[in-house]
This record gives C-alpha cells, structure tokens and sequence, in this order.
C-alpha cells in the first residue's frame, strides 16, 4: 500500500509538472518556428541553442532517476554545467550599426595580461608603433615676456603706417594752397604734420595725424604774459599781448582783427577757421582728387576733419600754432569765459628728451611708453593718462632709475604703476619741463579716483592691463 501512494505521489508530482513543460514546449516551438523570420539565420541559430540546452535541464530535472545508481546523481550535475557553459559560450549575433555610430573611433584590442602582472588601472596600453604623445607641463609666462608679447600684439599693418602720412600731407598741401588763395594778407607759416606716427615714436594706431598751422607774429608787436599772472592763476597757459599800440595802432599787424580786449583770442582765430573749413573749402572735390571723402566735423570746438578711405579711416586735427620765447602754444583755450589763453604744448621737448635717453643708455624708454600708452587706450577710465602725462612721469623716473635696458623692462612697467598711483593720491604731477604745472589739473575728482582704483589693483597683478 505505502509503495502505492508513493507511486502515485511521483505521478502527481511528474503530472503537474509535465502539463507546465508540455505548455513551455509549444512556446518554445512557436519561437523556433518564426525565429528566422524574426531574428535571421544567426539569430535563430543561438535561440536554438539556448532553447536546447534549457529542455535538457528541464528533462533531467523531471525524469526518473535510478536511486541504486550512485553516479547517476553527480552525472546529472556534470551534464547540467556543460549545458550551462553552452549557454553562456554561445556568441551573441553581432550588432547592428547605426549611422552614428561609424564616425566613433574604434577600440584597439585589448592585450593579454603577462602572469602575475596586475591590469593597468588607466586603461588599454596603446599599440605597438603609435607614436607617444608626451604632454609638456604648463609653462608660466613672466611678466618681461608677457610685456614682450603684448607688445607684438600692437603693430600696425604696413600699409596704413605708408599710407596715413601721404595721405594728410596731400591734404595738408591743399589747405595751404587754400589759405594762401583766401587769406593772403594773414602770414600762416608753412602746415606741417604732428603725432606719434610724425614724430619717431612707437605708433600705436595709424588712424590720427595733428595739422599744424603756424601763426607768425611780429615780436616787436607781441609779447607773452604767464597764465599764472592773469585771474586763471594757471601756468600752463599764456596770453599773447599786442603791445606799443601808441606807436603802432591797430592795423599795423594783420592779427589785430583778432584782438578781443588787446590779446590775440585764440578762440575768435579758431572759429574764424572753422568757418572756413566747413564751409569755404571744397572738400568733396578734393577728396575726389585725392581718391577719398573727407568731412568737416561741424559740431566740434576743435578743428577737425574726418578722412575715409578704402584701406583706412583717419582723423585729422587742425591746430593755429604759436612760436614765441622759445614756447610753443596751442589754440586750445580752457572751457569757460576765458577765451583768450594759449596752451603750452610739451610735445616738441617730450618726444625729443625721450629718444635722447634712450640713444644715451640703449635704454627702453620708447618701448614702455608705447605698452603704457596701449594700456590707456584700452582701459576707458585710463584714456587722460595717455600720451603727455605717462610721458612725464618716465621722464621724472629716468632721473632716479638708471638702468633702462629691455631686460628691465617689466621692473621699469612696475614702477611707473606705481609712480602714478603715487601722484593720483597727491592729485598732482608736476610737469618734467615746469614744476609749477600739474598735469592733473584738468581732471575731476571722480577720474583720478576711479584711475587710481585701476592701478592700485593693476600694482599687484600688472597682467590685468595687458588683457
């Protein structure tokens, strides 16, 4: 009886399990059976496989094992692994390529491992053949050769550097034969050119030339008195007196049209200009002429003309110049009531002190001015510093720093920060030709706060300048 029920239990066992392999049977068929339609050739050949190796493990699992047999049980195992390492050892049908995919680079096989030597961490080792690439470490650029580079950096093309000067010399020509023809009881010296790109110095753009036009005056009927004995107590400006009007009435001297309260206006001389240039001159056919188009600013209190060409736009900035006691004064009168004042010009002495200097000690003044004067340019609240009043101030340094040579150069840079964050904190830098004049008279409160804010920052990292 009890060999019965245990008969019978085996059946119910081996009945319900077998309806479950019965139904997994039919999928497994229905799969095989499309397979190929689905999956291809390859595709439907690893299913087969699998599904292959998974019936023998289902069928071992369910049959009858012979309990007398004591091998039968490991045997079972051993076949049961092997069918396991067939699944696993199957190759997976290969992938299919997107498009994307071909333009990513292809992986170099992997390299067998040596025995007893650990896997490299950072990857497959290149190639055999490749060429090394070796990463140079990052060099830090001292701030000699970062002055040096930045300075490479403010070359100006060739053809504007020929074409400017030619270019206004022919208008300074037809001017002068303008004048000549218009004017000719007023004695105007000969036009000649002025600036950076005129006088030697680093240029630094080629887009502004300075026309200036002599005014000749009798010494016998005119004589200079100081700004700083007139009510503006300024002396960098001068008055121009006629003077022995007992002797020599008004009319004697062609200026006198131009006297306003027995002094030469430079006001009334520039505005007598500017009406001339805007609208006595025919600057259409002369820019015709010349193979430009040349506009006088109107608005402007200055004397100016602007000149568009095909390679190049240039500014061009009249100035009524006089010569007298060795001084050279500029009709550029203070804004304000005061309109008679003349403004002494330095221009002549700086460029000329300068490359004697520099000819004395091979020195590197020129070339410090010029990064000085590109970093004026380039900082909007620098742009008063530029020009005349950094000129000054290397000029004062020369006469306690001595050693001037290229190779000193960033020490030199340095110090010149420094020398004019010490005279924005006094508000006052004396002129090198006259020390009662302070070249920081013109500026207001607020610029010499904000300039001295830039170079205060700049003193401890001077590349802030350069960028």
């Amino acid at each position: 009886m009890a060999a019965f029920w245990h008969q019978r239990g085996r059946r119910q066992e081996n009945g319900g399990l077998g309806s479950v392999i019965d139904g997994l049977g039919s999928v497994f068929d229905v799969l095989l059976a499309n397979a190929r339609l689905v999956l291809g050739v390859s595709g439907a050949a690893v299913l087969a496989i699998a599904t292959l190796a998974v019936k023998r493990l289902i069928d071992r699992a369910t049959s009858p094992r012979d309990e007398g047999d004591p091998k039968a049980e490991q045997k079972s195992l051993e076949e049961s692994w092997q069918d396991l390492a067939l699944i696993k050892t199957t190759p997976k049908p290969p992938k299919k390529q997107k498009r994307e995919d071909l333009s990513e680079p292809l992986l170099s096989p992997a390299q067998p491992l040596v025995p007893g030597e650990a896997p490299d961490p950072r990857g497959c080792p290149a190639p055999l053949g490749a060429p090394q690439v070796k990463s140079s470490p990052l060099r830090c650029l001292t701030l000699q050769e970062k002055l040096l580079s930045h300075s490479s950096q403010l070359d100006v093309p060739e053809i504007q550097v020929s074409l400017v000067p030619q270019l206004a010399r022919s208008i300074c020509t037809q001017l002068q034969n303008f004048l000549r023809s218009k004017c000719p009881e007023l004695p105007f010296g000969r036009l000649f050119l002025s600036g950076a790109l005129l006088d030697g110095l680093e240029v630094l753009a080629a887009d502004h030339v300075h026309l200036m036009l002599p005014v000749v005056l009798d010494t016998g009927l005119w004589s200079l008195i100081s700004g700083e004995d007139t009510i503006v107590r300024n002396p960098q400006y001068w008055m121009i007196k006629r003077i022995d009007l007992g002797y020599f009435p008004r009319g004697c001297s062609p200026w006198d049209k131009f006297i306003v309260g027995r002094y030469l206006s430079s006001n009334v001389l520039s505005e007598t200009l500017h009406k001339l240039l805007v609208a006595s001159i025919n600057w259409p056919a002369i820019g015709g002429l010349l193979g430009c188009v040349i506009h006088p600013v109107v608005a402007s209190r200055e004397l100016k003309l602007e000149v568009k060409h095909d390679q190049v736009e240039l500014g061009i900035t009249l100035f009524p110049v006089v010569e007298m006691e060795d001084k050279v004064l500029l009709a550029v009168p203070p804004e304000g009531l005061v309109e008679n004042l003349w403004l002494e010009s330095f221009h002549r002495a700086e460029v000329s002190r300068v490359k004697e200097l520099d000819a004395d000690d091979s020195g590197a003044r020129q070339l410090c001015l010029r990064l000085l004067n590109g970093v004026c340019r380039s900082q909007p609240s620098l742009h008063k510093l530029g020009g005349s009043p950094v000129t000054h101030v290397i000029l004062h340094l020369s006469d306690t720093a001595s050693d001037w040579a290229e190779e000193s150069l960033a020490d030199r840079f340095q110090q010149v920060l420094e020398e004019l964050v010490a005279y924005l904190e006094k508000g006052v830098l004396p002129s090198y030709f006259n020390p009662k004049i302070n070249l920081f008279s013109g500026l207001l409160e607020e610029e010499v706060d904000e300039m001295g804010f830039v170079l205060y920052r700049a003193i401890s990292e001077p590349e802030l300048l350069l960028k």
